[in-house]
């Protein structure tokens, strides 16, 4: 495609943005935080350091990865920060005695691969300061302590002083967060900056905050270092400031020749969108917003928002939007997103599906960073899987996410690779849930494996019904079972009736429901929300009974606004801590799951269950002691998620 390619090619067009020459248009914007700890111990940076080396050695021009959080407790020592950076240290990454020599080796990493590094100021709002003893989200009702004014320029001195750090640790610049609830968003923003002194009232004392921090950020480093801004372009609240409202203020931060670069981004009050958007969102949905501000300023623009491939991040550039394009998630996914794309090799490229559960398991969870459908990021410092000592013949059982990911790694490793699926096309339940709209990426992926598997050379069968005698008599040296899970049948008094379906049998087409439909959730991910979502965009009046005491309580709050803006649009309802225990045709009886308090459920024509699945681990134990070597893994093991999945069939390739 011509056009294709001549966006490409802008997209690979060097550019200067302020003493950065950049190679390209590619930059990542900051997430060092989920990444790794660069503060910890020198293993721990020196594997930061390796994640971002990798993604500069494959071609990205600029990395911003340094989450560098500002010192909290200049203004009430003692007080416990919560909020994003809280656990790095309540004085700020900036004054710590390790910071000189793990930020220089992040610099280096990034230098030594021909890409240029800045770090990212951070100070989260509202946790506890604010301009203004005023919420700043409707999430979250934890009232800020409203700054004073020498606290205000204790805050500008540190600013300053944390630059002049970066600066002689070797990074090339810095980019101030005015954005998603940090305090200088807080400050510019109308809605919650209620000062009536110097520091808020009209649009030049609202700046003022900023615009001293800037000043003093420049006396400190002078003219050879560059200077940024990252906020959000529109507010999205009724009281904040729209986008006309942004360009002014961004126009106001151009003129005081301080800065030398604009990004703009959107999101707000963990919401819908919050400022990581979910696959719910088009892709680059908010670019346009980015070529109004690229029309009223002089300095170059970044735009960085659900660019989940360099096709879309070319797009973006050609249409004028932006000079730079933010990709995160899309090289979490695919590593080599850059070389592969200037190659022309984008049928190699791993698409991002925009799941989010690169957050939402290490923020709600606690796990270590990782990508649903690349289980090797995160390993960067470890290298590549090594070839197998021994070539061995090996049958996967099921072609769901970690079936197909062992069959790739295994077949990478060197070893001959056979694979049965039941039906009569690979995904397994991920093919099911992509259909429903915001899924639709997952059916990119399992392209993506379909095509990785045959150009490894792997025998896929599809149509293939596995058995204990087949099995046998296949005669391989490894026998690896990924055949998922069954759905779970809560088992409620009345639960077998007819009218009674399963969510997944739904959304494959293989049950029908009535207009009135009742979902039964019982698990704590996407799956209800999932399914509610296929009822609703087939018209069907939707309820939810939740047994949690919240919705997905593992859905994090950087994606589950976007599910729960859709479903209550289309008028879905939902209940908590309700246990389901009787079913009959005209009416559900539930009790409270803590008070035992009964209610009831009428005026439906369907009841469907979204209560997660049960392991189908039937042909694990009849091989048990009949084959040398038998694994199982992925929801066969405990139905979980992709992430998991992956993660696990990376696990057991290195052993085999």
């Amino acid at each position: 495609m011509p056009e294709a390619a001549d966006s490409l090619e802008q997209l690979f067009q060097p550019i200067q943005i302020g003493t950065m020459r950049l190679r390209n248009r590619v930059m990542m914007p900051p997430h060092g935080g989920i990444v790794g700890n660069l503060w910890g111990s020198r293993s721990d940076a020196e594997k930061v350091a390796a994640y971002w080396g990798s993604r500069a050695r494959d071609g990205v021009a600029w990395i911003d990865g340094m989450n560098g959080w500002l010192n909290k407790n200049i203004t009430s020592p003692g007080f416990l920060n919560a909020g994003s950076g809280a656990g790095s240290s309540i004085h700020g990454v900036f004054r710590l005695p390790c910071f000189m020599d793990h930020a220089r080796m992040y610099a280096d990493a990034v230098h030594e691969a021909g890409a240029c590094v800045t770090a990212h100021f951070t100070l989260q709002g509202g946790l506890p300061h604010s301009p203004s003893a005023r919420l700043a989200n409707f999430t979250n009702n934890l009232v800020p302590h409203a700054l004073t004014a020498p606290e205000i320029r204790g805050l500008v001195e540190e600013y300053a002083f944390s630059a002049g750090r970066v600066k002689a640790a070797g990074i090339d610049g810095v980019e101030l967060h005015a954005n998603h609830e940090d305090v200088l968003q807080l400050f510019m923003s109308p809605e919650t900056n209620r000062r009536d002194d110097e520091y808020g009232g009209d649009l030049d004392r609202r700046l003022r905050f900023i615009k001293e921090i800037f000043a003093a950020i420049r006396a400190e480093v002078g003219q050879d270092f560059t200077l940024g801004i990252r906020m959000n372009m529109d507010e999205f609240t009724e009281a904040g400031y729209d986008v006309e409202g942004g360009i002014a203020i961004a126009k106001a931060l151009e003129a005081t020749g301080h800065i030398d670069f604009f990004h703009g981004v959107i999101g707000n009050n963990w919401g819908a969108p919050s400022y990581i958007q979910a696959h719910h969102y088009d892709r680059a949905q908010w670019s346009s917003l980015a070529g109004r501000y690229k029309a009223a300023l002089s300095i170059p623009v970044i735009y960085t928002g659900r660019i989940n491939d360099a096709l879309t991040g070319a797009k973006v550039i050609a249409e004028g939007h932006a000079d730079v394009v933010g990709m995160a998630r899309a090289m979490f996914a695919e590593p080599n997103m850059v070389s592969k794309t200037r190659a022309g090799k984008t049928d190699e490229i791993r698409p991002c599906i925009g799941c989010n559960d690169c957050l939402h398991t290490l923020i709600v969870e606690a796990m270590p960073f990782g990508c649903s459908v690349n289980p090797q990021t995160g390993h960067e410092a470890e290298g590549p899987l090594p070839p197998a000592d021994t070539r061995r013949r090996v049958l996967v059982v099921g072609a769901g996410p970690a079936g197909l990911e062992l069959s790739a790694l295994l077949a990478e490793r060197g070893h001959e690779v056979t694979v049965w699926e039941q039906g009569d096309a690979i995904g397994g339940q991920m093919r099911t849930a992509a259909n429903v709209a915001e899924n639709r990426a997952y059916t990119d992926f399992l392209d993506f494996q379909e095509r990785r598997l045959q150009q490894l050379g792997v025998t896929l069968a599809c149509g293939t019904t596995a058995t204990v005698d087949n099995i046998l008599a296949f005669g391989a040296d490894v026998v690896a079972l990924a055949t998922g899970a069954t759905p779970r049948d809560p088992e409620i008094v009345g639960g077998d009736q007819p009218f009674v379906v399963q969510g997944r049998e739904v959304m494959a087409g293989r049950a029908k429901t009535g207009d009135r439909v009742v979902l039964i959730a019982m698990e704590d991910h996407m799956q209800p929300l999932t399914v509610a979502s296929y009822l609703a965009e087939q018209g069907k009046q939707v309820r939810i009974i939740y047994q949690a005491p919240g919705i997905a309580p593992l859905v994090g709050k950087y994606s589950i606004g976007a599910p729960l803006a859709k479903l209550t649009v289309k008028g879905v309802q939902v209940r908590v801590m309700e246990r389901v225990v009787e079913i009959t045709e005209h009416r559900l009886v539930t009790r409270n799951v803590y008070s035992g308090a009964e209610a009831e459920v009428t005026d439906f024509d369907s009841v469907v269950l979204a209560c997660g699945g049960r392991a189908e681990d039937r042909l694990f134990h009849e091989l048990q002691g009949r084959i040398p070597e038998v694994h199982i893994l992925g929801d066969a093991y405990a139905p979980r998620r992709i992430w998991h999945a992956t993660r696990q069939a990376r696990a057991l390739a290195l052993t085999i």
